[in-house]
């Protein structure tokens, strides 16, 4: 599996697959993954916590995390101040299609970590990455095969998904605002989408101890923070991606979310320059 890169595709009706780098330790709070997910950490140590439970993975392992999970994230440097993983997601559709031939068992809850996996279960993944990564050389019958054949690994290891979604209003309009981050997006549309009026949705993201617009704030930062992870996109152009024609505005929100500039994911590698 190439490293040292960022990158960020793609395949609808496949998956999707992330190459984060960063070149500074950094610690992310409540830190949502909404679809389920695989990791597989290639350089530094990862963290994660949620609910008293924790996790950490070494370089070589994987980790198995299930959707709709918060967690606390510390990504920490290798002895080389590199931070590198490689995340892979399925299309819904894959999952459950996979789910109906399976073997029955518990879903997967917060997440498992894989210690020092194989190489052939690294083979699996490069595969399935490849079958996201080049559309045009790769027929999309045999890349649900490649993503579905990482499933049987999974379950072969105990770790069975789910895409059973909650209902609350914070979830649904999670799912929602991550359709289009930057989307003018406002509580008359979207109660509208979702067949309520605007008093029956506020009251029901407080009851959820949230509000509109902190939650899409909170869909737009951390989509930002993906993007610097996973992109080498100017901050500028990352601004517009999630919705912020100022630069500025846009890096005092993440500063407030995230307790640290968005340049700081790259930092180290922008002074090496």
């Amino acid at each position: 599996m190439r490293g040292g890169t960022r990158s960020l595709l793609t395949r609808p009706g496949v998956g999707l697959t992330a190459n984060v780098v960063q070149h500074s330790a950094l610690r992310f709070s409540n830190v949502v993954v909404d679809s389920p997910a695989l990791i597989l950490l290639r350089h530094g140590t990862k963290l994660l916590q949620s609910g008293g439970r924790r996790w950490t993975l070494q370089s070589g392992d994987a980790i198995a995390v299930a959707g709709g999970q918060a967690f606390d994230v510390s990504n920490r440097l290798s002895a080389a101040g590199l931070y590198e993983a490689r995340w892979l997601m399925w299309d819904k559709a894959l999952i459950e299609r996979f789910m109906q031939t399976a073997p029955a068992g518990r879903p997967l809850s917060g997440a498992m970590v894989l210690k020092q996996v194989s190489t052939e279960f690294v083979a699996t993944a490069d595969r399935a990455v490849a079958a996201i990564s080049d559309p045009s050389g790769l027929a999309e019958d045999v890349a649900r095969h490649r993503l579905a054949e990482l499933l049987v690994w999974l379950s072969v290891a105990g770790i069975q998904f789910t895409t059973a979604q909650t209902t609350t209003a914070t979830s649904q309009l999670r799912r929602l605002f991550a359709e289009s981050a930057a989307e003018a997006w406002t509580m008359p549309r979207v109660a509208a989408r979702l067949a309520m009026s605007e008093a029956t949705l506020r009251r029901r993201l407080h009851s959820e101890g949230t509000s509109f617009g902190n939650l899409l704030a909170d869909v737009r930062m951390s989509h930002a923070m993906t993007l610097l992870q996973s992109t080498d996109h100017p901050v500028a152009h990352i601004a517009l991606k999630v919705g912020y024609e100022s630069a500025s505005r846009f890096a005092i929100r993440f500063r407030e979310r995230f307790g640290f500039a968005p340049t700081a994911i790259r930092g180290h590698r922008r002074a090496r320059a």
